[in-house]
């Protein structure tokens, strides 16, 4: 097993991570900093595949205060308001950030001002975006920082166990998976950022890629951790459904198509919204997912199952500009989203819950730190499209500033307990020693049954 060193040790490669690793060495260019990811840092995660945007209140006539009410109302009121007001606030701070010192490039309006578009559940058009493909802008811009600032990097490496000092009163380290090796990595740190996104993959229809499996919520459960809002999942209403042979199923149309004024068709090609909420299409994400849902158990459907995303009545010319993209996306699937109509479905989209932290981003475990999709409260029961990534940049800063003020206070690394390494080590291998058996069958059964029993409604 190899083992390594470093002061300040960041689980996830999206904006969360790099946001922190960025602040963390902006506070203390003196210490070590590693970011261990599963993938290639810049090419892999959830941030980048983000094509919305960032809500964010810069217009005159828009307030922070406003979209707080937006964000509280969207979740059901059950958000913390310290950290709902945290994300509303610093959002404004967060996005100029990007813009001034890191490099990204967002949509202007004429007079040179930010173009904000709109989205669904909230009273002002306030999404900054790079047309739709504003997490691929982002992630870009951060790893060019973060590579130029020579912080190191553990590529294609998966955390598997979060390792606590002999007395479990406190985090020594994570244990990896080198995957290209095979080889277990011990990495001892000081402070960890828990940043790995979420991943609610277990579901038929789900918008992560398969790497995205809760890997983050499963180490701090391990840990002991307390995790809130745990049984609250956010479906996105608009899934591509392009059918069972292709992974292209389940990927997010974005909120904005609904947003600039795109239309929901059951089979029978009729609208349904209204019936539902007075906003219509325009509704948050999870009342739009239970009417479609109602569509489908009535067999109102499209042949594949789901319904219509309809954007011709806008304009093809106009839809091919504002979401080239996904134009292009649904195009390689054989749907003319500009001219035509796309089938969609309600697909896994975001762990509502998470690791229950502090407002500097700090845990119950001394030395771990949690920000963006790992952590819970900060939208509620249901996340406003856009509050994801301001989320994950906001509090990935927090936690980089935390991170680096926590590791100034002592010059100590924490000793791990060596039982518990090598007992995680056991548990890693456990699966080689098995009988053998079919488990596509058995994650197929769990991807039915979770959609069916454990999905968007439920007895």
């Amino acid at each position: 097993m190899l083992r390594l060193q470093t002061d300040i040790l960041i689980l996830g490669s999206g904006g969360a991570g790099l946001f922190a690793a960025l602040h963390a060495h902006q506070a203390a260019p003196e210490l070590s900093i590693t970011v261990a990811v599963k993938g290639l840092l810049g090419k892999c995660g959830c941030t980048r595949m983000v094509q919305g945007g960032y809500n964010v209140a810069l217009a005159a006539d828009d307030s922070v205060e406003r979209h707080f009410m937006d964000t509280i109302q969207g979740g059901a009121w059950l958000p913390d308001q310290d950290l709902a007001w945290t994300l509303v606030s610093s959002a404004v701070e967060r996005v100029r950030e990007l813009e001034n010192e890191l490099g990204c490039l967002f949509d202007r309006n004429a007079d040179g001002t930010i173009h904000q578009k709109a989205f669904a559940g909230q009273t002002f058009d306030r999404t900054v975006h790079k047309g739709d493909l504003t997490g691929i802008e982002i992630i870009n811009r951060l790893a060019e920082q973060v590579w130029a600032r020579n912080i190191a990097r553990l590529e294609d490496h998966r955390a598997i166990a979060l390792i606590k000092t002999p007395g479990g009163d406190a985090l020594a380290g994570v244990l990896h998976i080198d995957m290209r090796t095979g080889e277990f990595v011990f990495v001892q740190a000081r402070a960890v950022l828990l940043a790995t996104g979420g991943g609610p993959t277990m579901y038929k229809y789900h918008t992560p890629s398969g790497d995205k499996s809760c890997d983050g919520l499963a180490m701090a459960l391990r840990a002991g951790l307390t995790l809130r809002d745990i049984e609250m999942v956010q479906f996105h209403p608009t899934g591509l459904l392009a059918g069972q042979d292709t992974r292209m199923t389940g990927t997010v149309l974005e909120e904005g198509l609904r947003g600039a004024g795109g239309y929901l068709l059951n089979g029978a090609r009729e609208r349904f919204m209204h019936l539902h909420d007075a906003r219509a299409e325009r509704a948050t994400r999870d009342i739009v997912s239970r009417a479609i849902f109602a569509e489908m158990r009535a067999a109102n459907t499209t042949p594949n199952g789901g319904v219509y995303l309809q954007m011709s009545h806008l304009g093809a010319a106009q839809v091919r500009a504002a979401f080239k993209g996904m134009v292009e996306r649904c195009a390689d699937c054989g749907f003319d989203l500009a001219a035509g109509m796309v089938e969609v479905v309600p697909t896994a989209h975001y762990m509502m819950g998470g690791v229950l932290f502090n407002g500097d981003c700090s845990t119950s475990l001394p030395g771990l730190f949690a920000a963006g999709e790992d952590t819970g409260g900060v939208h509620g029961a249901n996340r406003l499209g856009g509050n994801g990534v301001a989320n994950s940049t906001v509090f990935g800063g927090i936690a980089g500033d935390a991170m680096a003020a926590w590791v100034r206070r002592s010059d100590l690394y924490p000793s791990p307990d060596e039982s518990a390494i090598t007992q995680a080590i056991v548990e890693a291998e456990r699966p080689f020693h098995c009988s053998p058996g079919d488990i596509e069958e058995v994650r197929e059964a769990l991807l039915e049954c979770m959609w069916e029993d454990v999905g968007i409604v439920r007895d």
